[in-house]
């Protein structure tokens, strides 16, 4: 199938459903696809291809995805037989004995998984370069990085490897690489998909799986098969009114858009971040709607402190459980040196350090909330920069303080809406002069995936971007 890469999930589910090509041949034209570009961007780090080939010979189920090729992030998302290294030395020995239920609805939904994407160390930087699987590189420029920490996600798909994949997103880990590569990317409201059955929720509630796609609908349709509360659940996200594809090709009506173009702390951005959030606004106002410029000076900036003392105690919580299960405990040469400055502060922070931290939280999503008494959508930048270059965030880096200002200000948009839970998408409309993507970020109501993916078809319909690929 040689024209494998210009469809997308949906569109394949379509072409197996009415027997013009099979879930072998989509498996086949995916693995080729794989080991064609894979060597020159290094998206793909775990193949699992035999596994692939035997679900199809056993059945794969009859869902709305059904034989459409599928790979999984190497963290949290655990295959049963299958090794989740979360990007780490410590854990390369990890065989998991169960689906997480994530990926059991993945399964369900006819998805077949034939691999797991490249992850920095635990997610927790902005680039994917792990020591352990080498960098992840930009399929528009190798020279630069894909994002992270979903990179290896992002690579894939804008290389044409799958047409969504999986990612999660705890600061900006969807957004980040989606924008970098040129993809829609949507991180959905706080516990709208499962986490269990090992987990409750990730980082207090910041963090959150869905995929990386090319087109709206994919990632309308994805979320529908895997939303809602699994089996003990300890809270979960209102359930919407309809089905979510079928919000993607609903009429948002005229919305009231707030413009930002500058930090919570008045930094300014990039130029061509900043003209592709303007040149946005300029079309959502063509298209019918009203955008006004604001700040998110009304946004407390101190919620970094607190962020890091969240995922310090998550990091040494799940270190510490994998110790334990394989009989010892992490040198420093088991960890990349960011990792281990978190490992070290997850032991130092004290129970009333973590609840005061989640306090914060708390209250700066109460400050973002306030920004929807005015608007139905905050438009802003994704990043404040483009991509960067390879070897630009180092998480083996000497000067860790230096690192941590870069990280935070590369994550102004995209963390505080971790922090406040509330769903947002990144849509690629600007191409630097280079050729570069850079994405503009839609920052919703608490619980509205659905207008999200309303005017993301509406701007995706108005200015299409499918059929624009890198040159790999």
């Amino acid at each position: 199938m040689k024209d494998y890469d210009r469809f997308d999930a949906t569109a394949l589910a379509k072409l197996v459903r009415e027997k013009q090509v099979s879930p072998a041949e989509l498996l086949d034209a995916a693995i080729a696809r794989t080991e064609a570009v894979n060597p020159r961007i290094n998206a793909v780090v775990a193949r699992h291809y035999d596994e692939a080939r035997a679900a199809i010979r056993a059945g794969l189920p009859q869902g709305p995805f059904h034989g459409v090729p599928f790979l999984l992030k190497d963290l949290h998302a655990l295959l049963a037989g299958t090794v989740t290294s979360n990007g780490c030395r410590f854990f390369t020995g990890n065989r998991a004995d169960h689906d997480t239920e994530l990926v059991a609805r993945y399964k369900r939904s006819g998805l077949n998984i034939f691999g797991k994407t490249n992850t920095p160390e635990f997610g927790l930087t902005v680039t994917t370069e792990p020591q352990l699987h080498g960098p992840t590189r930009n399929p528009w420029n190798t020279d630069y990085m894909a994002g992270g920490s979903s990179g290896g996600a992002a690579a894939a798909v804008a290389a044409g490897i799958v047409p969504a994949a999986h990612a999660s997103d705890g600061g900006g880990s969807i957004r980040i690489p989606a924008s970098c590569c040129g993809l829609f990317g949507l991180k959905p409201t706080r516990a709208r998909n499962p986490h269990g059955p090992d987990r409750g929720e990730g980082w207090s509630g910041m963090s959150t799986e869905h995929v990386v796609a090319r087109s709206v609908r994919d990632s309308a349709a994805l979320l529908d098969v895997t939303c809602g509360p699994d089996l003990g659940a300890p809270y979960f996200a209102p359930p919407p009114q309809r089905p979510f594809v079928e919000e993607a090709g609903a009429a948002p009506g005229q919305l009231r858009v707030g413009l930002v173009t500058r930090t919570a702390a008045g930094e300014a951005v990039d130029p061509e971040c900043e003209r592709a959030a303007r040149d946005t606004g300029q079309l959502m106002e063509g298209l019918g709607h009203r955008v006004e410029e604001t700040s998110l000076a009304s946004v407390e900036e101190g919620f970094g402190p607190a962020f890091r003392v969240i995922v310090a105690g998550n990091q040494r919580a799940a270190i510490e459980t994998h110790a334990t299960k394989i009989g010892r405990q992490p040198a420093s040469n088991d960890l990349e040196k960011v990792t281990w400055l978190f490992f070290e502060a997850g032991a130092k922070a004290s129970a009333a350090d973590y609840a005061r931290a989640v306090g914060v939280v708390h209250r700066t999503g109460r400050q973002v909330a306030k920004l929807f008494e005015r608007f139905d959508l905050v438009l802003t930048p994704t990043l404040p920069k483009p991509p960067q270059r390879i070897g630009t965030f180092s998480m083996m880096t000497d000067d860790p303080d230096a690192y941590g200002r870069e990280v935070a200000y590369f994550t102004s948009f995209t963390a505080i809406v971790n922090v406040a839970g509330n769903p947002a998408v990144t849509v690629p409309l600007h191409w630097t002069p280079d050729g570069l993507p850079v994405g503009v970020q839609l920052i919703g109501r608490y619980a509205d995936e659905a207008t999200l993916l309303r005017v993301s078809a509406q701007i995706e319909q108005a200015r299409p971007w499918f059929d624009r690929r890198p040159a790999i």
